[in-house]
């Protein structure tokens, strides 16, 4: 496996994220390692709020949430998939699989960090990995929350909007991760938030991770992780611990995905669910605010 590593100079003086960076090392599944940055701020002590991002972001799409769930006194966790980020990047699309990111995430919170108690806060594709890492160890979880996410298995036809995106992933000869992120939002982002998105991603060879992300999501049965996420969902069915959907008004990709988990989650019932309005796919960009008062009067409450 051939990884290259963002250039810390890429991350300099970017806007509103002046966060200390951890790294650890996890094996890559080829008999290598992968050097993995994540965020930990607040106590050490406290439960961890773990924040997983999806495509094509990067932890950067937190930092407006982070003071606000430090401020109320947890621990916030929040990794760079692999691929993204100041994370290390296979250079081939064939380098990455659904089951090696669950694979990375497990190694990395599970083993490395131990994670415990978690209140799990998952977005796009972190939501279909963090989901993933649910129904593998449900133990280490306290209680979920996921907005704009789901956690497909091949069976039912996903939106235009995402099918429009995964042919648009794999046959656009650009991929402008910045300025795709903006479209994706009801806000317009700052030409220097704009720029923070592009940072993890100097050349096109920094891009693999993200150009196939889209074409991994199981979209018929004979996907390879079409089994896997199926099994996922029958722990789902069962978890009794609550679980809170918070997806926004303006997501064409995501629109109605929240039904599934509202209707099937016995630790769904009854819970406050909320549509946030006025916030495009990006949630975290458009109401970090509200959507991280929803987290933290989410753990208070139960």
């Amino acid at each position: 496996m051939e990884i290259i590593r963002t250039p810390d100079s890429q991350f300099e003086n970017l806007k509103d994220y002046q966060f200390e960076g951890n790294y650890l090392e996890i094996n890559d599944q080829e008999g290598g390692t992968l050097r993995v940055h994540f965020l930990d701020e607040g106590p050490a002590d406290a439960d961890p709020v773990l924040l997983l991002h999806g495509e094509p972001s990067w932890s950067y799409l937190y930092r407006h949430m982070i003071p606000i769930l430090v401020e109320a006194g947890h621990r916030v966790i929040v990794p760079d998939l692999v691929g993204f980020g100041k994370s290390d990047k296979p250079t081939r699309m064939e380098d990455y699989t659904y089951a090696r990111h669950v694979l990375w995430m497990q190694e990395l919170l599970f083993v490395k960090l131990n994670l415990q108690n978690v209140t799990f806060f998952g977005q796009d594709w972190g939501g279909l990995i963090g989901l993933r890492l649910v129904g593998s160890d449900q133990g280490r979880f306290s209680r979920v929350v996921i907005g704009n996410t789901g956690l497909p298995t091949g069976e039912g036809q996903l939106t235009k909007a995402f099918m429009d995106w995964q042919k648009y992933s794999q046959t656009s000869p650009e991929f402008p991760i910045g300025d795709l992120i903006n479209t994706a939002t009801v806000r317009e982002l700052q030409s220097d938030e704009i720029k923070a998105y592009y940072a993890p991603f100097p050349s096109d060879e920094y891009t693999a991770g993200a150009r196939i992300f889209p074409s991994l999501v199981p979209t018929s049965n004979d996907n390879p992780a079409s089994q896997d996420n199926k099994r996922a969902w029958k722990v789902l069915k069962e978890f009794t611990k609550p679980f809170l959907t918070a997806f926004s008004d303006s997501d064409p990709v995501s629109a109605g995905g929240e039904k599934a988990f509202i209707r099937d989650v016995p630790g769904a019932q009854g819970q406050p669910h909320i549509i946030i309005e006025g916030a495009g796919h990006f949630l975290q960009e458009d109401k970090p605010n509200e959507l991280a008062q929803i987290i933290n009067t989410f753990i208070a409450s139960k």
